[in-house]
């Protein structure tokens, strides 16, 4: 007769295999208290735990993926356009002194190309960071520039937190993909470098001897990022190529390198990887928290077999959203048909001080623009979204949808059918409201009531020509919209269609919220003109205390204006428009900056020309305005717009 003690040696040993043959990680649901400190039972999720598990697991991902090639390519284009990221918005960080990257929510910091810390500029160039003492503006000069020690990095944003720089890129380590021992090389296909979201972070209190803390790299493409207070959050996505999988002793684990753990690239181990039960991708996400102020601990990384498309985050979650298409065939067609029943996932992941925690997911049909898509309120996630096709005009034609889910990630109320036959073309939270632009034909602005979680109804809206792509707060009572104006014509069939034209900024009233009203609109441009601005939140400079509003534009000029509306205008102008905003005189154009010279005009008669002079950022520090572009930096006098310096980069 055994021992207790082996009896329970032997039960343990039992446990422990069941748990690594089906791939449980963790045997207890988690616990999550919310604001008021009542626990919400999340539902732990399995982990890969072997390499057969992870060939079993995209088995049917694999399936599944090679039914939606063949079966859905036609359904799906119009749903792959509604992916699209622009990596986001938010509302503009005022300051007395100097303005802040524009950001979705407030204390949550978003990278960007370009930083300022109210007296030096910090800018992202081909192969490092300059750094440019810019106040006063007399006497802005170049004083440092920063060179990576890895020849393959290349740098693609920036944070500035007080006395530290952080840089974010990519890298690729040629020949460096670990290969496991007995494996012969492959002629086809080669195994892949390795690819890596790179972080270095580094002391900028002394310019002129500016020091490297350390070093973070994941392997897999940068998605996205965010800075709270001292603490960076990142996520990448690492794709899983299926022909290594072909072979028994793949190595089918990302690797990571933190300078705080050692110089090595380490694998995650298929223990630590987890997975999302009925939502299986080939790739890993990798979710990672960096304590900024301590170079000494390690990063928390946590590793998923997932994808991410967009993040929202607050101050205190994390949501990492990705789509999920589905294909069903309509029946009684003649025809191979089928119905879009796209949805999104998001997952939420509880961030503290550096700490990362799964802390559970929902689901949602239809499928999200970009970040903007999302809000948290209270303890609430609001995410608008478009479901079907939008060129069908029957049963399964495109609407939009608005939903609320709960603390526990469930729908707890939605709002849907909305514009049927558009889609979402812009949103934006603000308190209880939503405002949604939806596009076809003509530019609908919808304001929706979300005082009742429960039950969100639309209180008014407003139709247009043209559309918005991006919105922006102006005050509580009013908000501004950056698209395009359009043209209603003749398309294909001589069925109705919209055409775009130049460049339309608008203020749009909604002090009656039933009856929201244009109250200005400026136009710039015609066909062809453009701005980073409609895909990236980012290159907008607002602020309403000193009546300013600044972006940069590729304006396009047709040489006839009598030309058809299909037509494209020539290339005329690339350089910031600087305008003049309130609610008396609406927009004023108060004057335009180039960079370019006479001689770059002269060789832009196709769009071809060095680029390295495009303004990409404009920024004020006290009463200086600043114009940035890869090759100079150009200092104005914010009351009158008259040059002050400038500085060259090399």
């Amino acid at each position: 007769m055994k021992s207790q003690p082996a009896k329970f040696l032997i039960l343990a040993a039992l446990i422990l295999l069941l748990m690594t043959t089906i791939g449980i990680c963790s045997p207890a649901k988690i616990s999550v208290a919310d604001s008021n400190s009542n626990p919400v039972q999340i539902e732990p999720l399995p982990c890969v735990g072997s390499l057969d598990n992870l060939k079993a697991l995209l088995k049917e991902a694999q399936e599944y993926n090679t039914y939606y090639l063949q079966d859905t390519v036609s359904a799906q284009a119009e749903g792959l356009l509604n992916r699209v990221q622009t990596k986001s918005d938010a509302s503009a960080q005022d300051s007395a002194d100097y303005s802040g990257t524009n950001l979705q929510v407030a204390g949550v910091d978003e990278a960007d190309i370009v930083k300022t810390d109210g007296k030096y500029i910090y800018q992202v160039d081909h192969t490092g960071i300059n750094i440019i003492e810019a106040y006063p503006a007399e006497n802005m000069k170049k004083i440092a520039a920063i060179a990576f020690d890895q020849p393959n990095f290349n740098p693609s944003e920036i944070y500035v937190d007080k006395t530290r720089l952080i840089v974010l890129g990519s890298a690729h380590h040629t020949g460096q993909k670990l290969q496991p021992a007995g494996i012969k090389p492959s002629i086809y296909p080669p195994y892949p470098t390795r690819e890596t979201t790179g972080v270095m972070v580094y002391d900028i209190s002394n310019k002129t001897k500016i020091t490297k803390l350390r070093t973070l790299e994941l392997e897999g493409q940068y998605v996205s990022s965010r800075k709270i207070g001292h603490n960076l959050y990142l996520v990448a996505n690492r794709h899983i190529d299926y022909y290594i999988l072909e072979n028994a002793n793949a190595d089918a684990t990302p690797a990571y390198r933190d300078t705080a753990a050692g110089s090595d690239f380490k694998s995650v181990d298929y223990s630590s990887i987890h997975y999302f039960p009925g939502h299986i991708t080939p790739s890993y996400m990798l979710v990672a928290g960096i304590r900024l102020n301590d170079s000494s601990r390690p990063a928390d990384i946590q590793t998923f077999l997932g994808a991410s498309e967009n993040i929202y985050a607050s101050e205190n979650n994390l949501y990492v959203a990705a789509s999920s298409f589905n294909a069903n065939p309509i029946p009684l067609q003649k025809s191979p048909t089928y119905r879009d029943s796209s949805s999104t996932r998001i997952y939420r992941f509880a961030l503290s001080q550096g700490a990362i925690k799964y802390n559970g997911q929902g689901d949602v049909p239809g499928t999200i623009i970009n970040q903007f898509s999302m809000d948290e309120n209270q303890e609430s996630l609001r995410i608008a979204t478009t479901s079907g096709d939008m060129w069908q005009n029957e049963r399964y034609t495109s609407q939009s949808n608005v939903y609320v889910l709960d603390r526990n990630m469930q729908i707890n109320g939605r709002l849907e059918g909305i514009a049927p036959g558009e889609k979402i073309y812009s949103t934006r939270f603000m308190g209880s409201r939503l405002y949604m632009v939806t596009f076809r034909n003509v530019d609908p602005l919808f304001v929706i009531d979300l005082k009742n979680a429960a039950a969100p109804r639309i209180l008014g809206k407003l139709k247009i020509p043209g559309y918005s792509n991006y919105l922006h707060p102006y005050d509580e009572n009013h908000i501004i919209g950056f698209g395009k104006d359009t043209v209603e014509g003749k398309g294909w069939n001589d069925q109705s269609q919209a055409y775009y034209q130049g460049m339309k900024v608008a203020i749009f009233d909604v002090t009656d919220v039933t009856h929201p009203v244009e109250m200005d609109q400026e136009i710039i441009g015609d066909r062809g003109t453009d701005s980073e601005l409609l895909n990236n939140h980012k290159a907008l400079l607002f602020s309403r205390e000193k009546n300013l509003l600044a972006f940069p534009v590729t304006v396009a000029k047709l040489s006839d204006p009598k030309q058809d509306i299909t037509a494209y205008g020539n290339f005329a102008f690339q350089g910031a428009y600087i305008y003049k905003i309130d609610l008396t005189g609406g927009l004023q154009l108060r004057g335009t900056i180039t960079h370019l010279t006479q001689d770059d005009y002269a060789r832009a008669g196709d769009y071809w020309y060095n680029d390295d002079s495009n303004i990409e950022r404009i920024l004020y520090i006290n009463n200086n305005l600043y114009t940035i572009s890869k090759n100079m930096i150009k200092a104005y006098d914010l009351s009158n717009l008259q040059e002050i310096n400038t500085v060259a980069l090399p």
